[in-house]
């Protein structure tokens, strides 16, 4: 099971609870192509296979290009990706657990390499402002189709 780098400058711990169904979360989460038509931080982005371990996505968000490699998923509980951009080593998990009508969807991320290092408390405040509108965007969007 891939885990954070807890021993990264950079840490981010969010979670919210969203009024729709665990499948309509899971499938607007997993369905990267579409992650620009929900979430204003993502540009653009596209899956280069199917959502499973090993294959890439490349997305643009707040001006990086970014590749993603996705690293472990479990249907419908638990999605984590990472890879570097800018010199940035980024590991992102995501989990998903359904408590009836809800979902509390949980997400961290962690940030090494000689940027963070360098300023750590500015893109930590970035981070968490980037994953706190992707929570919100996420359940605005799940929550509209109820």
């Amino acid at each position: 099971m891939y885990t954070i780098d807890e021993s990264a400058p950079v840490i981010v711990r969010l979670s919210t609870v969203i009024d729709a169904p665990l499948e309509r979360v899971w499938q607007l989460h997993t369905d990267i192509d579409s992650w620009a038509e929900w979430n204003d931080d993502v540009d653009e982005a596209k899956l280069d296979g199917p959502v499973e371990p090993g294959t890439s996505f490349r997305w643009k968000t707040h001006g990086l290009d970014i590749t993603s490699t996705i690293r472990e998923l479990v249907p419908g509980a638990r999605l984590v990706w990472g890879g570097p951009a800018n010199g940035i080593d980024g590991v992102h998990v995501w989990t998903f657990e359904s408590n009836g009508d809800q979902v509390t969807v949980h997400t961290e991320e962690s940030w090494s390499g000689a940027p963070v290092e360098a300023a750590a408390d500015e893109l930590g405040r970035a981070l968490h402002a980037s994953l706190t509108t992707w929570l919100a965007a996420l359940k605005s969007r799940a929550e509209q189709n109820s």
